[in-house]
């Protein structure tokens, strides 16, 4: 059966009118009218106009659009809202503070991030260092990023904190980071941290150039105004962020009329480690430190004194170097410890024996390094103890002795040898190395370029 039409004569124009609204049928109507008038006047007509043809009429319809404020209130309903920031670490800083900065109110997040022995590097960040992290509209935390800097040698590291379902997992990944080499020049005025801060060279650098130079220079008694050093350093970056500082690949260091030099070196390859030698390719490491204290004076040198707590006189058979508690002590050759506990007037002692019947001892200490015990193996520098003030000791320092044979000999004068020097193959590598680090310092010497320059006109 056909539908019925309440108005089966309109054709579509009639069905086009049947979807409009009551004023446009109104118009349209009379505008049907008028044709069919005319129609009737003529009589004649091949077709029905066609609709273009019609007279167009102007129809203002007003559509009531929603406040920018509905429309806000409209997304917020339909999706979560989530807020990323990024805050520095500041001195003093406690991982509850730098989470409220962060905008983070999370009381689960900051539980799994104390609790985790991976997430807890957050609360060891340095301060300086950038933490991102993205929260919800309610303040719970999505993800934590920063990066974890290990030590000088250890591989940069991005930890990433983030939730899943009601709880959260943390991993650390390899960062990809940017090697930079940064040369800079410093002026001795008193002590050398306060020339490589007036520099703008970092500390880890500075405790370098004060272990390359040590078997030469004793940084605390041998350092005079207007000494001056050049160092050419590695450091590292993270998307334009400074991260850590590298090793220090050469340097040079004017003291007191003398010029000492040195440059990094490691077989391409090797799986042994490197180290510093001169530019003609001689190691600068010599089996024994000048002193076992990176910074200290010397209070009584090896002499004839009149004993602080006998009161009597006798040899003093080493140097005492002042210092205060706590100081690190550093073995000063390679060697095995043959003593290592508590001894009559010496205290808490140590004696490391070294190759060709050399020794040496360490007294007075506060406590001894974990691990140090007789039969032990240690290295040039490894810590060994403590400064303190055991034993016949008024006040703290460290009590030094150098033997030969087990006889006493002062360990300020003593000739020892450096270590064993590099065989052809190596020197010739070493060459290729030294050549661009040696044009490096040449740039970094402002009177010799001066009179390069005069000389070249």
């Amino acid at each position: 059966m056909q539908p019925i039409h309440k108005y089966p004569s309109l054709g579509s124009t009639g069905k086009l009118l049947l979807g409009t609204s009551r004023k446009t049928r109104i118009i349209s109507a009379t505008a049907l009218f008028l044709a069919a008038c005319a129609f009737g006047a003529v009589g004649v007509a091949p077709m029905a106009p066609d609709a273009s043809d019609l007279p167009v009429s102007s129809i203002e319809q007003q559509i009531a659009l929603p406040s920018l404020a509905q429309q806000i209130a409209a997304l917020e309903q339909s999706a979560p809202q989530y807020f990323m920031r990024e805050e520095k670490v500041r001195s003093g800083d406690t991982l509850a503070t730098l989470l409220d900065r962060l905008g983070i109110n999370d009381a689960a997040a900051a539980d799994f991030i104390k609790s985790d022995s991976t997430a807890r590097s957050v609360m060891q960040l340095r301060p300086g260092k950038s933490v991102q992290a993205q929260t919800a509209d309610d303040g719970s935390l999505q993800w934590l990023r920063t990066t974890v800097v290990g030590g000088r040698d250890s591989p940069v590291k991005n930890l990433v904190i983030a939730r899943n379902g009601d709880n959260f997992k943390a991993v650390e990944e390899t960062a990809a980071v940017e090697m930079r080499v940064e040369m800079r020049s410093g002026l001795i005025h008193s002590s050398l941290f306060a020339a490589t801060d007036n520099a703008d060279i970092p500390d880890p650098i500075a405790s370098q150039i004060v272990d390359m130079f040590s078997t030469n220079i004793d940084f605390a008694s041998d350092l005079r105004k207007g000494d001056r050093f050049h160092v050419v350093y590695e450091t590292y970056w993270q998307n334009g962020e400074f991260v850590r500082t590298g090793r220090v690949l050469a340097g040079e260091f004017l003291n007191n009329g003398s010029t000492y030099q040195s440059v990094w070196f490691q077989e391409p390859d090797s799986k042994l480690g490197g180290g510093y030698y001169g530019f003609d390719g001689k190691s600068l490491k010599k089996a024994f430190l000048k002193s076992p204290l990176e910074f200290s004076r010397i209070s009584s040198g090896f002499s004839m004194r009149r004993h602080p707590v006998l009161n009597q006189w006798r040899q003093h058979k080493g140097v005492d170097f002042a210092a205060t508690t706590g100081t690190p002590i550093r073995a000063s050759g390679d060697g095995v410890l043959d003593f290592a506990g508590t001894q009559n007037g010496y205290g808490n002692f140590i004696v490391i024996k070294h190759w060709n019947n050399y020794s040496t001892a360490y007294a007075h200490m506060s406590r001894l390094a974990p691990g140090m015990r007789k039969g032990s193996k240690v290295s040039q520098g490894d810590v060994i103890g403590y400064v303190g003030s055991t034993g016949w000791a008024t006040g703290p320092h460290l009590h030094y002795e150098f033997r030969v044979n087990n006889v006493a000999v002062n360990p300020m004068s003593v000739d020892v040898p450096n270590a064993q020097p590099m065989t052809t193959a190596q020197l010739q590598q070493f060459r290729s190395v030294a050549g661009g680090i040696m044009h490096r310092l040449a740039l970094m010497r402002p009177q010799e370029n001066a009179v390069q320059l005069a000389s070249a006109k």
